[in-house]
């Protein structure tokens, strides 16, 4: 079918034969309908004024003027609170840590503090595991959801990965003590804030203190950067020997290693946490 133009007029057998081709064979209607002409606005059937309606109609009213006299007092605002300890509380962990005299008075005094929000989302204050006797002390950062239940740090695959590197040294959990620098887990696993680590580092500082291992191995980056005092990274800590000051001068020979969830992630680098746990050995046959 051509356009329509003053020089080739609309053959309208052909348009209807487009119609009907095109499926548009019935009318809708007996009279033509001009879809283009405005449509007459239909009455609108007023509705009975609702009691709303009616009170805006009438003219609005001043408001009665209130005497500020007779007005209760305001309650003083409280400043917001935070779910971060402050430096207080971390004043209170240090005087906890250093009146500790034994390591189940450490355990009281962790499970009575409440200066870390942490606890108030953990089920179980992670303490430690192992013999505290032991010439061989290991400390992680946080527990997980299985140490958070069970109240043990290292009981879920971390911590059968971290037993079977210890058997292959000829070491076990009763040989050796183990514990965490954050010992309430927390919430979804996230990595703990920097403020929360140092509210908890007395306690783990004194806790090494009293154990007063032989060797102290780091296991993963966070704890080494909090026990060993260093910014670098753990790929490059790992492998060399560092020490660990207590607060009464004591020098312990640290090794800073992978950490085992890290080695369940990354299965090639169990080398060099093997190459790492060899050196504990040598280490602990020089020192007798």
């Amino acid at each position: 079918m051509t356009a329509a133009s003053p020089n080739n007029p609309v053959d309208f057998a052909d348009l209807l034969a487009f119609y009907a081709s095109a499926g548009a064979d019935e009318a809708l209607e007996d009279a033509p309908v001009n879809r283009f002409a405005e449509a007459a606005p239909k009455p609108a059937e007023r509705m009975p004024a609702t009691p709303r309606e009616s009170r805006a109609a009438e003219p609005p009213t001043a408001p009665p003027r209130l005497d500020a006299r007779a007005l209760p007092d305001a309650p003083a605002a409280r400043p917001p609170t935070s779910a971060v300890p402050d430096e207080a509380q971390a004043a209170l962990a240090r005087q906890l840590a250093t009146a500790s005299v034994t390591l189940e008075e450490l355990r009281q005094h962790m499970a009575a503090f409440e200066g870390c929000n942490l606890k108030a989302t953990a089920k179980n204050l992670v303490f430690a595991d192992g013999n505290p006797q032991a010439a061989v002390m290991l400390v992680g950062e946080a527990p997980g959801r299985d140490e958070d239940i069970e109240g043990l740090p290292f009981v879920g695959r971390s911590g059968r990965l971290l037993d079977r590197m210890l058997a292959a040294i000829g070491l076990d959990r009763n040989s050796v003590y183990i514990a965490n620098v954050i010992p309430w887990r927390p919430p979804g696993n996230r990595t703990p804030t920097p403020h929360e680590t140092e509210i908890c580092r007395p306690f783990i500082e004194r806790q090494i203190e009293l154990v007063n291992p032989k060797v102290l191995i780091n296991l993963g980056g966070p704890s080494a950067k909090t026990l060993l005092n260093t910014s670098e990274g753990i790929l490059r800590l790992r492998g060399n020997w560092r020490v660990h000051t207590t607060a009464s001068g004591i020098a312990i020979p640290a090794m800073p290693t992978l950490h085992p969830a890290y080695l369940l992630r990354t299965p090639a680098h169990k080398k060099l946490a093997w190459r790492d746990f060899l050196e504990v050995k040598a280490k602990l046959r020089a020192l007798g």
